[in-house]
């Protein structure tokens, strides 16, 4: 890539909710800003948002599934109406959020999407994930990263309350809650449906409410206001296992919140009631939650942020902040990409370099192990880290380390590798010397960590791949 040259790409963020489905299209600018004497480092320098699609409400088909040809639908009219077709989309994430994360079909929906709206199209799922990535959307990640306080992004949509919590622009941790607008529904002033956890809380609160019944305004303002003490209680690290609004690990970092921010559709409430009803309920419980969070004085002693993006926050990181760029010092052989879904096992050589080496079949063979007992073909990254200076000896040698280690696999796969280090092009030339038969892709500058899943799109123009690291989990 020439020193002044820029390479463009264009990116999606497709986002379908609980309550709305929505997308973004973006233009990354890639710059190699490395000096004319320096080896290239290829960055994402600029990114613009071109198109932001109007808010769908998510197609169902029923409660349990989602329509997914009407999804694709609403996506593909989205491009043409944006300018492009889906041969232009080089990156960007489909993740699926909240409650619809739980439909029997969530799966098979957004690996079918991903497969159908563009060339390297990530298929996400996760609660801490989408707390991430709406921590980013929001404006709250590059907030910490300009201060030095800690922030808390807390996105409430329609199931779930996805809270990361950043300082200098490092991820302290995250939790999810079950709080959201679309967990109790109504229709002409009728109880239309009541989610789960807030079945579990009922006796607990002494409420009154009941599906097909009339809508007990006292009881919903004692639920939103004991979701606000919830969050409270979250915010302060008061919350325990056995908290009924807790959707699975408790708030797991160090320190306390400074400041907190609000994405997502109920935020729309909280900092523009001007938009929402205030004297009384639309279709469900969205508009009373924003009101009980803005009335809670706990919540006050906490600096009040206004977000970036309100509702579109998720949405606008998936398709803005989930790509990295590799190192442009790379060795790959471009016939395997892209590769999807692949696992992260990493591997330490802190210690003795000798060491470390002669445990590597072994190492290799416990990954086997984890990621296919069954010797099925599910192939996996070797994260490398902690790797010391190499000489040309001992380069040799963990090349032939790798690639007698890789013939354990019942079936020839391509030899995944990521490095901290800018090592690729010296170790994938290597390993290519000594087996060009291996397919090998070999990258760099890339910090990952075990359990952690990888996609890794085709070369580009400027020597690097798009890289984006996520997790799979789909709520069951």
């Amino acid at each position: 890539m020439d020193r002044k040259k820029r390479e463009e790409l264009l990116s999606a963020g497709i986002d379908i909710g609980t309550s709305t489905t929505k997308l973004v299209i973006s233009k990354f600018s890639l710059t190699n800003t490395a000096g004319s004497t320096h080896m290239p480092r290829i960055e994402i320098t600029d990114t613009d948002v071109i198109y932001r699609s109007p808010i769908f409400r998510t197609p169902l088909k029923s409660g349990h599934e989602i329509d997914m040809d009407e999804v694709e639908r609403i996506v593909i009219s989205q491009y043409q109406e944006a300018g492009i077709s889906v041969d232009d989309i080089q990156t960007g994430a489909v993740i699926i959020t909240g409650e619809t994360a739980t439909k029997t079909n969530a799966e098979e929906m957004i690996n079918h999407l991903s497969n159908h709206a563009g060339e390297f199209l990530v298929a996400t799922a996760g609660p801490d994930l989408e707390s991430i990535i709406a921590g980013k959307g929001s404006g709250a990640h590059a907030y910490s990263k300009q201060t030095n306080r800690t922030v808390a992004n807390i996105d409430i949509g329609g199931g779930t309350a996805n809270v990361a919590v950043y300082k200098y622009g490092k991820l302290l941790g995250t939790c999810t809650l079950h709080i959201g607008g679309k967990l109790i529904e109504f229709k002409n002033g009728v109880v239309n449906y009541i989610a789960p956890y807030i079945k579990r809380i009922e006796d607990q609160l002494d409420l009154q409410l009941e599906v097909g019944k009339s809508v007990v305004d006292k009881d919903i303002k004692k639920l939103t206001d004991y979701m606000a003490q919830t969050i409270s209680n979250m915010l302060g690290q008061k919350l325990n296992e056995s908290d009924e609004l807790l959707l699975g690990h408790k708030p797991n970092w160090e320190g306390k919140v400074d400041a907190i921010m609000f994405s997502g559709g109920v935020s729309e409430c909280i900092y523009h009631p001007d938009k929402c009803s205030t004297t009384g309920i639309y279709d469900d419980i969205g508009v009373r939650l924003a009101k009980s969070l803005t009335d809670h004085p706990e919540l006050s002693s906490w600096e009040w942020l206004e977000p970036n993006e309100t509702v579109r926050a998720t949405v606008l990181g998936a398709g803005t902040q989930t790509t990295e760029i590799s190192g442009a010092t790379i060795q790959v052989d471009n016939q395997t990409l892209p590769i999807r879904n692949l696992p992260v096992y990493k591997i330490s050589f802190s210690g003795d370099f000798q060491s470390n080496l002669s445990l590597l079949p072994q190492l290799i063979e416990e990954g086997i192990q984890i990621f296919d007992p069954k010797k099925e073909g599910q192939n996996f990254a070797l994260y490398l880290t902690e790797l010391p200076l190499l000489g040309f000896k001992d380069m040799q040698q963990l090349s032939k380390a790798l690639i007698k280690a890789v013939e354990k696999k019942r079936s020839p796969q391509p030899l995944i590798i990521v490095l901290e280090r800018d090592l690729a092009k010296s170790l994938g030339q290597t390993l290519r010397t000594i087996n060009n038969k291996q397919p090998t892709v070999c990258i760099d500058q890339i910090n990952i960590e075990h359990g952690d899943y990888l996609d890794i799109g085709r070369l580009l123009e400027s020597g690097v791949v798009p890289v984006v690291i996520k997790t799979l989990t789909f709520q069951k």
